[in-house]
């Protein structure tokens, strides 16, 4: 999802998503107003029009107004130092599910921009997952390497990006170039006249 917004959340739910990872969460308020926006009255403020929509699969689904609180995940990003200092608190908030560390921004609000493996940053997040865990949630993060993923899975981690969707194409790209500018000998292939 692009952005918390209240109207936003409620369209995809309608659409029938179930569980949504919203980005920039930096403080509880924010949090319990992701919350609301989940939850049918009185909970929340989730507008009754999903009983006629997709989510409750046109009225199919007669209990669905009754379950769905229960079933939406809620996953909140922590990006930046301000996040990181009310984690403890966003991770608390009562129908957040978890918490994704956003490895990349984070280490650009610490003043280390596009070096995520900073030893401040790689600290952070580690102290982070900590604090997720033990407030019962479930933190998560994106790891753009084997190894990345593997250090985070060891550190708690619950859920873990694996890759990233352009990425993959570009390596994959980059590696059929690779294959077919050296020849089947290793050397490059002959050009016919003209080119």
């Amino acid at each position: 999802m692009p952005v918390g917004d209240t109207a936003l959340i409620k369209q995809y739910l309608d659409l029938g998503v179930q569980t949504l990872l919203v980005p920039m969460v930096d403080t509880p308020e924010q949090a319990q107003q992701l919350v609301r926006a989940t939850r049918y009255a009185p909970e929340g403020v989730r507008g009754m029009g999903s009983a006629l929509a997709r989510s409750s699969r046109w009225q199919a689904y007669p209990q669905y107004v009754h379950e769905a609180n229960q079933q939406v995940c809620l996953l909140v990003q922590a990006e930046t130092v301000e996040a990181m200092a009310h984690l403890d608190a966003i991770a608390a908030t009562p129908g957040v599910d978890g918490v994704f560390i956003g490895p990349a921004d984070l280490s650009a609000s610490m003043g280390h921009p596009g070096n995520p493996g900073h030893p401040d940053v790689q600290a952070a997040i580690h102290d982070g997952i900590t604090r997720i865990l033990r407030a019962g949630k479930a933190p998560g993060i994106l790891a753009t390497t084997e190894s990345q993923a593997r250090q985070w899975l060891a550190a708690g981690a619950l859920f873990v990006a694996v890759g990233v969707d352009t990425m993959l194409l570009a390596s994959a790209a980059q590696e059929l170039l690779a294959r077919f500018r050296t020849g089947a000998a290793g050397t490059a292939p002959a050009r016919p006249a003209g080119y």
